[in-house]
């Protein structure tokens, strides 16, 4: 999860399985999202979604929205192991994983990743 009004570093990179350019943000959002690309279960991917509706996470984006080919949704946030338990990423993972259980999917998690 990322604020979308936060300027940083970004990775551009057109995956066949994305509608529009997929920007990442990190090292872990960019390789999962080549991951994604090339994982034949899933049909359709959709990068920094932003949570419509929801107060507390009005500024932030979900990293990735899925559709796999059974017609399930996933949704998957990137994390850097070790911010995961900075309290305002554990706040903001809420966020996201309340916000899209409201919305019916089941099949949220967190990537994690580690720095070099």
């Amino acid at each position: 999860m990322r604020n979308s009004k936060t300027h940083s570093m970004t990775m551009k990179k057109k995956l066949t399985k994305c509608q529009s350019v997929f920007n990442a943000y990190n090292d872990i959002q960019y390789s999962y999202g080549i991951a994604l690309d090339k994982n034949n279960d899933i049909v359709d991917i959709k990068c920094n979604v932003k949570l419509t509706g929801c107060s507390e996470g009005e500024y932030y984006t979900t990293d990735f929205y899925c559709v796999k080919s059974n017609g399930e949704v996933m949704v998957r946030e990137c994390v850097d192991k070790n911010k995961l338990l900075k309290p305002m990423v554990v706040k903001l993972l809420d966020i996201s994983r309340n916000y899209w259980m409201t919305k019916g999917v089941i099949d949220w998690g967190i990537v994690l990743g580690e720095k070099q």
